[in-house]
């Protein structure tokens, strides 16, 4: 017999395996890396969030939810990090597509080629 957590449990997986879609085809799409990191962290952590919480629902048991539950903060804790460092590496090794961007915040501050201050130890 169908319950209502069940019925809940499959819009959240289709719904999740939708978003996952979305965000490899948007991999598949985007035309630089930097356009790249978007669909790479954010339709793809909710997807994964959705499906993850269909599973829950589905399954009804406490340790279930307890490991489920560390799988999402675990991804939403580190997606954006390594987002973030991905952009960063593009940044530092000019695979940005200079072409595309509307406003270059970066290239006032630093040269490009050089890494910050800081960023690589003193050769002394």
């Amino acid at each position: 017999m169908t319950t209502f957590f069940d019925v809940v449990a499959a819009i959240c997986m289709i719904t999740g395996s939708l978003l996952a879609l979305v965000a490899a085809i948007g991999q598949v799409r985007m035309p630089d890396l930097l356009s790249r990191t978007h669909p790479a962290t954010k339709p793809q952590v909710l997807g994964l969030s959705l499906v993850l919480l269909g599973v829950a629902l589905r399954l009804r048991e406490p340790e279930a939810f307890g490991l489920l539950a560390l799988v999402i903060i675990f991804q939403l804790v580190t997606s954006p990090v390594a987002s973030h460092m991905i952009g960063r590496a593009a940044v530092r090794t000019g695979n940005r597509g200079e072409e595309r961007l509307v406003v270059d915040e970066l290239s006032e501050d630093r040269p490009q080629g050089r890494a910050d201050e800081g960023d690589v130890p003193d050769q002394r």
